[in-house]
């Protein structure tokens, strides 16, 4: 055999049985086709999306029959108004008594501020009627006042109607005086002073005989160091007795005339100067108030005897009211026109309160 022969017979192929066998395609081909159509829609959702975002939606139109009932037109309620006394810090009771007047305040606003409230009402009423008998069934309390914490209740405004007749009284305080006091709306004070009394100027009067206490003199709410002057020409007595009770105190008993004594308890410190057996001359500073001995507060108590017998001093001696000067009446009033505009304003029975100075709105 050639070699030609040899080429021809390894090329020719061997006969085989059946069909030739066909080639699997690739796993791989079949996956990535998926993937490909998967990003076509994906993709085709996307810009379906964008484009819908630029493309305003049709406005949609009705039409109204004629003989269709009208469209009510939405009604927005008006805000409602601020409380005044809310702005203001008062709080307003308003009782028609049905009994004591403590019992009617404690039933009002609890024990708690009806105790406390009523006896600072009480340092008002008792310069209308005395106390506590003075009042009746049916008549009728207005207060405005400002509750504080840890001291008591500061009155702005009292009403009394009784018998048909309104008596008021109203806070306020001059320009330059030393302490707001309570005015008639005539523009004198409502307490009474006393001439020749033992001070020339105090806060309030906190304690009469005539108030229903039983207390024994009278007391002024005054700063400690106030200057405390003799009522009348007389002989120093007593001093520092029973000092647990009184503090510091002097007795100063009358050089003729009427023979009364003048005692004055819880003073700040008495001057070295005075001695039992001194003599002193009305008017002449013979002390200091305080708050020495069995006292919860600054004040001076100011006593008055004949023999053993109590003397109220606002009989004993010659009585008369300050007024306001012509240049603070028109302020007065003022403040007085505001204080009746919150005692009659329609929301003021929710008052509430808050802290407040001596005068809100100055």
């Amino acid at each position: 055999m050639t070699r030609l022969d040899f080429d021809m017979a390894r090329i020719v192929p061997l006969p085989t049985l059946g069909s030739p066998p066909r080639r699997r395609r690739s796993s791989r081909g079949r996956v990535l086709f998926l993937l490909i159509l998967l990003g076509l829609a994906l993709g085709a959702w996307w810009w379906r999306k964008r484009h819908q975002m630029f493309i305003a939606p049709p406005v949609a139109t009705h039409t109204v029959p004629a003989t269709a009932p009208p469209v009510a037109a939405l009604t927005v309620a008006p805000p409602v108004p601020p409380d005044p006394l809310k702005l203001a810090g008062l709080r307003r009771v308003s009782v028609a008594l049905d009994g004591a007047l403590e019992t009617s305040l404690v039933s009002s606003q609890g024990a708690e501020l009806g105790k406390t409230l009523a006896q600072v009402v009480s340092r008002t009423l008792v310069w209308w009627v005395s106390m506590p008998g003075g009042l009746r069934r049916g008549d009728r309390i207005e207060v405005l006042f400002q509750e504080r914490p840890n001291e008591e209740p500061l009155l702005y405004a009292v009403k009394l109607t009784k018998l048909g007749q309104t008596l008021r009284a109203y806070r306020f305080k001059p320009e330059g005086a030393s302490f707001a006091r309570s005015y008639l709306s005539t523009g004198e004070e409502l307490e009474l002073r006393l001439k020749g009394g033992p001070l020339d100027d105090y806060e309030q009067v906190t304690s009469l005989i005539r108030d229903g206490r039983k207390h024994k003199g009278v007391d002024f709410k005054t700063p400690v160091g106030s200057p405390v002057k003799a009522p009348f020409d007389g002989t120093i007595t007593r001093k520092n007795w029973n000092f647990r009770g009184n503090g510091n105190s002097l007795e100063v008993s009358e050089t003729g005339g009427e023979h009364r004594r003048a005692l004055f308890l819880h003073l700040s410190e008495l001057p070295r100067a005075q001695h039992v057996g001194g003599r002193v001359t009305r008017g002449q500073v013979i002390a200091s108030s305080g708050n020495s001995g069995h006292s919860f507060a600054p004040h001076l108590h100011y006593q008055l005897m004949r023999g053993e017998r109590l003397l109220d001093p606002f009989t004993s001696h010659e009585t008369y009211r300050r007024a306001l000067s012509a240049e603070h009446k028109s302020a007065f009033e003022a403040e007085m026109r505001r204080l009746e505009d919150l005692l009659s304003s329609p929301a003021s029975a929710a008052a509430q309160l808050g802290p407040l100075s001596d005068n809100p709105r100055r």
